[in-house]
């Protein structure tokens, strides 16, 4: 028997044809597995063969996202990191210092309603937004640079009106330094209180502006007084808290306050990288009716430049112009300028992260991997408000819903909105915004109002002459506001309108039946005779036999003497007739009444 001939050569240790793999490795979403295999400093096709292995059926050029990173952690025998493209971003700033500058400070200006905000931020920058405001109030964050010899400072002007309190939250996150705003002659109000919490809760430096102290009826001690009940000790009783006091009315220690946010400034060491992929934040965004999608940013790392490619929340976009404050063209932008950018693919969200990206290919791939993350976090909610989904969500409990279909000027109104709508529910009545968004009232969504059963409500925007015959034909109510506590009034008087009536009745009288008649083609007729109060033909009807209620309905028909009667009085002889009942007895008592609806107060 032949024996079996030995191997050429000797056998390759599997071990060797495994490629060896680092213990960590930290990818960026939108990563593909050629990405990954860089990471690895691996070829690709070594991965790809040992993955194919484990039965996976992957490309070089396919994304890898949370969950397949955490597959490939397991079967590779590593940890893969998977960070945002944002903070991305942060670590390639943070970890260049040499290349670190001093950056202008980003200054929120907060405090209570009236107490002079905008006309302090009028005195700095020397332009009135008082006469462009609607009741006094700020309705929308505006972002503004102003110079103090040879710096510069940056200030977002948040409104103070207490609904807006996501306003200036926003306002706090995305600041260097809080000038609280404090009247030396009314004191610490509610919103001045939420306003020091938003700056505590975003962990700035806060700077006390006294204000108004040109009244008479100033009293700064007490002011500060009040201040230090809430934790800000100012500088003169012993404390850490920088005050200043301010008439912006008269212009008064304008100079000082500036000096104090530059003070304030270099003792934080506030410093942005210019030499990174540009980052920043949306302040504002809105629709403009000739040049579409415009936001305005406040740029905190990078430096932007016109033609780059970007992405923002799902919204990519490429920088086709930019403008100042003052509508500007630009073609550059420096660290903490404030800047409207024109390009955005769509409305995006106030609050969003803005960052340059490679190219628009990269920006298309993020913006995938984003939204089918966000289907499948909440796969609930969706785009489109279907009937059956409506109708699905009302049967699940028996709170009744107030639907509303919500437009706005500019992304910031809307966002307020939809948190401050809802807040205003109650127990018996449910607020439910089924769509929000941007720009004028449409004939869609007229349309989307009459099929789900809601009202449509415009802040600061309109809607056609075309679009109001569709809603008049649909029978939806549009409501248009310019002023917040109009909107607010009217919501509250249209949820006392939904809730459920209290029951109340009111008892009429009462007839015996002394004789029944049966008659072709009616039935039974009961022959009766009021022994007290009246016989109503609109009257609920009891029937009681044996001290005991037998039935409950609503009357066929009342007659006196053959004729048809709306009522009859005490010691009358009636006929009348019940619907669905006809088993009338001599002796039954036919009690009369009325259920009222009592709207509650």
């Amino acid at each position: 028997m032949p024996t079996k001939p030995k191997d050429a050569g000797p056998k390759k240790p599997v071990k060797e044809a495994t490629p060896k793999f680092p213990a960590k490795v930290t990818l960026t979403e939108g990563a593909d597995v050629r990405t990954l295999c860089d990471a690895l400093k691996v070829a690709p096709r070594a991965v790809l063969e040992k993955l194919a292995a484990k039965g996976y059926s992957l490309s070089s050029s396919d994304i890898v996202d949370e969950a397949l990173a955490g597959r490939l952690s397991k079967d590779l025998g590593l940890e893969i990191e998977m960070i945002s493209l944002e903070q991305a971003a942060r670590r390639d700033a943070d970890s260049r210092p040499a290349d670190k500058v001093v950056r202008p400070p980003v200054v929120t200006i907060m405090g209570h309603v009236d107490h002079g905000k905008t006309t302090l931020l009028d005195a700095i920058r020397a332009s009135n937004l008082v006469d462009k405001e609607s009741g006094g109030i700020t309705q929308h964050i505006g972002a503004y640079r102003a110079k103090f010899g040879n710096r510069s400072i940056t200030f977002i002007d948040t409104p103070g009106h207490e609904a807006f309190t996501q306003l200036r939250a926003r306002g706090a996150k995305i600041t260097d330094i809080v000038v609280l705003v404090v009247a030396a002659d009314e004191g610490l109000m509610p919103q001045t209180k939420e306003a020091i919490n938003h700056a505590r809760a975003a962990g700035v430096p806060i700077i006390t502006a006294i204000n108004k102290i040109d009244k008479p009826e100033a009293n700064v001690e007490r002011i500060k007084q009040q201040l230090s009940k809430e934790g800000l000790l100012v500088e003169d009783w012993g404390g850490q808290t920088v005050s200043v006091e301010v008439s912006a009315k008269e212009k008064k220690n304008i100079k000082e306050l500036l000096e104090m946010i530059v003070l304030v400034a270099d003792m934080a060491e506030i410093k942005g990288n210019p030499k990174v992929p540009a980052q920043g934040v949306i302040v504002e965004a809105r629709l403009d009716a000739k040049k579409g999608p415009l936001a305005t940013v406040i740029i905190r790392q990078g430096t932007l430049h016109q033609g780059e490619a970007f992405i923002a929340g799902t919204i990519p976009g490429k920088v086709r112009a930019m403008f100042d404050e003052n509508s500007t063209p630009l073609k550059i932008t420096e660290l903490s300028m404030p800047v409207e950018i024109l390009g955005f693919d769509d409305v995006p969200q106030a609050g969003e992260i803005f960052q340059v990206v490679s190219g628009q290919e990269e920006a298309r791939r993020v913006v995938q991997l984003r939204i089918g993350r966000l289907k499948k976090e909440e796969p609930e909610r969706s785009s489109h408000v279907t009937l059956d989904d409506l109708f699905k969500r009302l049967e699940e409990g028996a709170v009744k819903e107030l639907r509303v279909v919500l437009k706005a000027d500019v992304q910031g109104s809307v966002e307020v909105l939809r948190e401050l709508l809802p807040s205003l529910s109650t127990d018996k009545v449910k607020i439910v915004i089924i769509h929000a968004a941007t720009g004028q009232i449409t004939d869609n969504d007229v349309l989307l109002a009459s099929a789900s059963n809601a009202v449509i409500i415009g802040y600061n925007t309109k809607a056609g002459a075309a679009t109001m015959d569709v809603a008049r034909r649909e029978s939806v109510d549009i409501r248009l506001y310019r002023i917040i506590y109009q909107l607010t009034d009217d919501l509250k008087k249209a949820m006392l309108g939904m809730l459920e009536p209290t029951a109340k009745e009111t008892y009429l009288g009462r007839a015996e039946v002394r004789k029944v008649f049966k008659i072709s083609k009616i039935g039974q007729i009961a022959g009766c005779l009021v022994t007290d109060g009246k016989i109503s033909r609109n009257a609920e009807i009891r029937v009681v036999r044996n001290k005991e209620i037998i039935y409950k309905g609503r009357m066929a028909s009342l007659k006196r003497l053959k004729d048809n009667a709306a009522e009859v009085k005490k010691d009358l002889e009636c006929g009348i007739a019940l619907e669905k009942f006809k088993e009338f007895q001599e002796g039954d008592l036919l009690e009369a009444y009325l259920i009222e609806k009592v709207r509650p107060t």
